[in-house]
Parts: structure tokens; sequence; C-alpha cells
């Protein structure tokens, strides 16, 4: 089959790899018919490196049709048309039960310690081949799968794998009261949808900020309160912008949809560049040990909420040895929550928005339709922010 292997920093390529087989009988396999390319892609491309491996196949949002049940699987059928959550679980363990499946005690990756397993992400997450490609393998098919209904365009379903259930998270966690107010740093894929959450959830307020033009007209066109970085000097006067309109307190939540590929934090930058560069013996424990976020966004969101609000990080960070403005956050008496999605547990609350009426904007939420041959280039573009690129969507 085709697939979208990585060979190195900003290298990745259209290979041809063999075809996945059923290894265990909760495995499934899955043709691919819809995969998007992630924001979280690019620090793959460009920053985790140390934790890559070439040959790695890519991507973790995938929906398409199975082909191929193993024998412990008994609620999918050849046929059946699913989406595949990013995050690998078993849904039987007490992280599952309680709500928590990146935390899932069957699928943790416990060499590296961490958490679930996920798809085409790093060794770290137990280096899984990924889902640009034209077959998946899908462990633990009998929880991960989520049947979607014949009829409607995959673009209706695909982003129940990551971006619908981050995002929802990423609101659910910020606590956002009724007619309360909520800032969102950053309106690429997450950051654009959940401010439209926030919105069909009754948030009176969204800001959102961001420095793309094709990202601020996209969050304006739909209500949002927008925010151009680039014309503020710094980010004091970002800051006192919003707090503006908040009667002079911040908004009462912030949600960072950023994450370590911030914009500044010209060091940590430097840093990240040069881990990159040493050869993957060097570089993979200095990594793990010493590494540093791009911590823009963060501080903005830190400086930004107002006095006992909440913070909800859904950007990722990963950062060992990242500073940390504790005295402000303790005397703000500031609330943070963070993680990776836990699909399963949002994915029923989202169904019921994925309709005709399409509240949430699903149906033409894809900026870009191109085939898996083209997928280094939409690497390229989605990284450089070129041609208006929000969100990819890959047809193997």
């Amino acid at each position: 089959m085709k697939a979208l292997t990585w060979q190195g920093k900003r290298d990745v390529r259209v290979e041809t790899v063999p075809d996945p087989k059923i290894e265990e009988p909760t495995d499934a396999i899955i043709r691919v018919t819809s995969s998007g390319l992630c924001g979280s892609d690019l620090h793959l491309y460009e920053v985790l490196t140390p934790f890559m491996t070439p040959g790695d196949i890519l991507g973790h949002e995938p929906m398409g049709i199975v082909e191929e049940v193993g024998a412990a699987v008994p609620d999918l059928q050849v046929g059946d048309r699913v989406v595949v959550p990013f995050q690998i679980a078993c849904g039987n363990c007490w992280m599952c039960l309680t709500g928590l499946p990146t935390q899932c005690e069957t699928t943790q990756v416990t060499a590296e310690g961490m958490g679930a397993a996920l798809f085409g992400y790093t060794r770290l997450y137990g280096a899984v081949p990924g889902a640009q490609a034209e077959y998946l393998r899908v462990p633990q098919a009998q929880y991960g799968p989520i049947k979607v209904p014949e009829g409607p365009a995959d673009d209706r379903f695909v982003y129940l794998s990551d971006v619908l259930p981050t995002a929802w998270q990423a609101v659910a966690y910020a606590g956002v009261p009724k007619g309360g107010s909520v800032a969102v740093l950053g309106l690429g894929p997450i950051g654009d949808m959940a401010c439209r959450i926030a919105q069909v959830q009754g948030a009176g307020r969204v800001f959102g900020v961001d420095l793309v033009p094709e990202r601020l007209r996209r969050a304006k066109a739909r209500g949002v309160e927008t925010f151009d970085l680039r014309s503020f000097d710094d980010e004091k006067e970002l800051v006192e912008a919003i707090r503006d309109h908040t009667d002079g307190r911040g908004p009462d939540a912030v949600i960072d949809a950023v994450g370590t590929e911030a914009h500044g934090s010209a060091a940590a930058r430097m840093v990240q560049n040069a881990s990159a560069l040493l050869p993957r013996k060097i570089s993979g424990p200095m990594a793990e040990r010493f590494s540093v976020d791009r911590l823009a966004a963060l501080y903005t969101a830190i400086e930004l909420v107002r006095r006992g609000g909440t913070i909800s990080l859904s950007g990722v960070y990963g950062g060992m040895a990242d500073p940390m403005p504790m005295l402000t956050l303790f005397d703000k008496q500031v609330q943070m929550r963070m993680g990776q999605a836990n699909v399963r547990r949002w994915s029923d609350e989202i169904i019921p928005y994925l309709t005709d009426e399409d509240p949430l904007g699903v149906d033409d939420f894809a900026t870009h339709r191109v085939p898996l041959d083209e997928a280094p280039e939409a690497y390229d573009m989605f990284q450089k922010k070129r041609d208006g690129a929000v969100k990819v969507l890959m047809k193997p």
C-alpha cells in the first residue's frame, strides 16, 4: 500500500510499504477513505524529530471502511463505516471506565512513562503505524472505532477522530459559565472549532487571537470577536485590549490552542532547532530530560485570564524543563486543565450536532482536500500557512 512516511526534519515521503495485517484478536483493518493533517503532525515535522524513526507512518485522524475484523471484535462487520479515534484504548480498564481513555492502562506506553498509545505519533506513544495511508491496522477495535451512517460525505464525521473531541474537551475544561467570556489563542483547526463549540454551548463573548489573515476572517465570519496579533506592539497591549471588553478583568477562561509552536520565544526555538540536528542517540535522551517549549502563548494566557479564572490547554507541549511563572499563577488563583482529548468520553455528546443543519460548520470546515500522493506538498503548505490552509484532508 501507499503511506506517508517520516524521513527526517521537514522530510516526509509517500512510499510503498507492506499492507497491515490482523495481529491480535482485537484488531481490525480499515480501508482509509479520509485522513486529516493535524497541527500536532507539524510537531513531528519540525520539533519532535528526536523521537521519530525514519520510515514511521504518520497520521492519526482517519475514517474508512472496515475490511477485516479479529475474532474478539463482536460489534464491527466488514463494510461498516467508521471513524477511528487518534488514541488507542481498551474501554475496560479503570482509566477508560472513568472517562480517561488517553490514560488507558492496557495500552499505556509504560517503557516511556507515557499514557495511551497513539496512531502515528513517535516512539513515546508506541510507534504505532499511522493513518495517512491506504489501509490502517486498528488495535483495540472492540472499543475504539465509532460507527457512522452512510450518506453524508466524510467531512461530516471525520473530525470525530480528533478535531471535534479535542476542541470539545478544551471548552469543557475551560468551564466557561453561561453567558461568560472565553478567549481562544490560536485559530487553527482546534482553536477555530473551540470557538464554534463555545458559541453553541452558550458563551456570551468569544474572543479569538491569531496573526494569519485567513484564520481571522473565518472566525470573524462566525461571530467571533477577533484580535490580530500583528496590530499590537507587544503582549501587554493585546491583553489590555481584551480586558477593555471584559470590564477590565479579563475573560473567564482562556484556551491555549497553540502549544509549543508559538511565535516568539526565540531562545527556545533555537534550542529546539539545535536538538533536531543532533544525532538521534544524543538528541532523544537530551529532549526527554532538558527539552523546552516556546511558551509565548501560555504566558499570554496566564496574563490574560481573569483572577480566579481557568486556562485550558489543548495545544501540544513537550518540554521537560519549562520555566513557569508560579508566583503569578498562585497569586491570581488560576486553575489549569490540560491533556490529550479523551475521544470516546465526548463522542456521544458531539454526534447530535453532526446533522444536516450543521451548527458547527463541519461540512465545509476543510480548506484543502488533496490526494495522498500530494501529502508532502500539503505538509509544506500547512507548515508555512500558505494558500489559506487551515484544515487539510487527504484522500488515499
